[in-house]
């Protein structure tokens, strides 16, 4: 159906790298690496191979992008959105909603489209909570969360006892739209574009990010043609389902050294083009590397 989105305590846990305030009047000592020479430098070890049951193809009209779920902290989402395209339902849907530097929204735009084997609708999963603090690798809070860091190649948010834990809307994340209800969610999903709208945190089910493919949402038509199908979905389909597709992707493991390092180095940046140091990065402006490996 077609939906629109609405509008440290715990130290002992911590395992990320420490942080200085940009209002620190000490001069920050500068990474030995650059970002790019600590990516190429990380060792085999440090890149997570990620299973192809997990990666969602999407055939766009320029190309085909492939959306990592996180099953993690959405694992209704996961399994439901990976049953509605095992049963076809995205066959010759759309991305029938595009809000210039905001969103691409897309699935059956006339809501009248069957439903065989996966759930209707949704309960919500906006965040997971655990009994336990959940460890992940820790920047600063920012004003959205007390708690900001990246868990299994996500960027993700925390509450000050680390026992709530969301992913954050950067740019490229997955989520499924709803209408008032929080357990309205069903079948429309949205990839965001442009700068991350955080506001949105807490308030949709966030689950899964854009490992390759990205350009090809930053193409879609931004105005119908008349008698055309507005930016026409192929179909999606689960990965490791597409035998004629063998393409595997690894990410730089979020809790290694060489992401640590990364954080770093992107932190305050080394190369010589840049002359203030702000030794500051927000959880958004950290990308996680992904590569193909075939």
């Amino acid at each position: 159906m077609n939906k629109r989105i609405l509008i440290g305590l715990l130290s002992v846990y911590l395992s990320g790298c420490s942080y200085q305030g940009a209002g620190n009047l000490t001069e920050p000592k500068l990474p030995t690496l650059t970002a790019n020479e600590v990516i190429a430098n990380a060792a085999d070890e440090e890149w997570r191979v990620v299973n192809r049951q997990n990666i969602l193809k999407i055939s766009l009209p320029t190309g085909a992008a492939y959306v990592e779920l996180n099953s993690q902290l959405a694992p209704k989402h996961t399994s439901n959105i990976k049953k509605l395209a095992r049963e076809g339902f995205y066959k010759n849907t759309s991305v029938y909603r595009f809000v210039e530097g905001f969103v691409a929204q897309g699935g059956d735009s006339s809501g009248k489209k069957l439903i065989k084997t996966a759930e209707k609708t949704l309960p919500a999963e906006f965040y997971l909570t655990t009994n336990e603090p959940l460890l992940i690798t820790e920047l600063e809070g920012d004003g959205y969360a007390a708690v900001t860091g990246f868990l299994n190649g996500f960027a993700v948010a925390q509450n000050a006892v680390h026992t709530q834990t969301w992913q954050v809307h950067c740019n490229g994340v997955f989520a499924m739209a709803r209408d008032n209800d929080i357990n309205s969610a069903s079948t429309e999903f949205f990839v965001t574009i442009g700068q991350g709208p955080r506001y949105l945190d807490k308030n949709i089910t966030v689950f899964g990010r854009v490992l390759e493919g990205m350009e090809h949402f930053n193409r879609l038509k931004r105005v119908a043609t008349a008698n055309e199908v507005f930016n026409p979905i192929a179909d999606i389909h689960v990965l490791a389902d597409v035998k004629n597709d063998r393409s595997t992707f690894k990410v730089l493991k979020t809790d290694s050294s060489a992401f640590k390092r990364l954080i770093t180095a992107r932190q305050n940046r080394s190369e010589p083009w840049f002359i203030k140091k702000y030794n500051y990065v927000d959880v958004c402006g950290m990308p996680i590397p992904t590569k193909r490996s075939s």
